[in-house]
């Protein structure tokens, strides 16, 4: 059971992770044709620069070792950010299938999160 927990860990944060890089990259260099995504959905083009320097921040954050308060908040930011792109695809109209990258990068981090060991888990000790 164990093994398999770390495999599934191990799988998907990778995913997370260069999907999380690839984003991230094409945002902060507004390239990949998200300048189009994001002024569909009503947002300031700066935004995506904001985005994209916290997306690779956090895609480093979760892969070094140690630093479990800093790995939340990681997480919580992907949480945030693709649950927010996910919810803005459908309430601006556009299709489903618009909004599944974003829904494929929000599965794939709350089984990140969910799956991750404990020595990457804070504990109450570190509080």
């Amino acid at each position: 059971m164990q093994k398999r927990n770390k495999i599934i860990y191990w799988i998907t944060t990778i995913f997370l992770a260069v999907g999380m890089t690839a984003g991230g990259v094409q945002q902060t260099f507004q390239i990949g044709g998200y300048n189009e995504i994001v002024t569909g959905l009503g947002y300031p083009l700066y935004l995506l620069t904001i985005l994209g320097i916290w997306k690779i921040l956090g895609v480093i954050v979760l892969l070094v070792p140690r630093l479990p308060l800093l790995k939340e908040w990681a997480y919580a930011g992907f949480f945030f950010a693709m649950s927010g792109a996910f919810i803005s695809h459908l309430a601006v109209g556009q299709s489903f299938a618009e909004a599944v990258p974003s829904l494929i990068l929000l599965v794939v981090t709350v089984l990140s999160w969910y799956f991750r060991p404990n020595d990457r888990k804070v504990s109450i000790k570190q509080l």
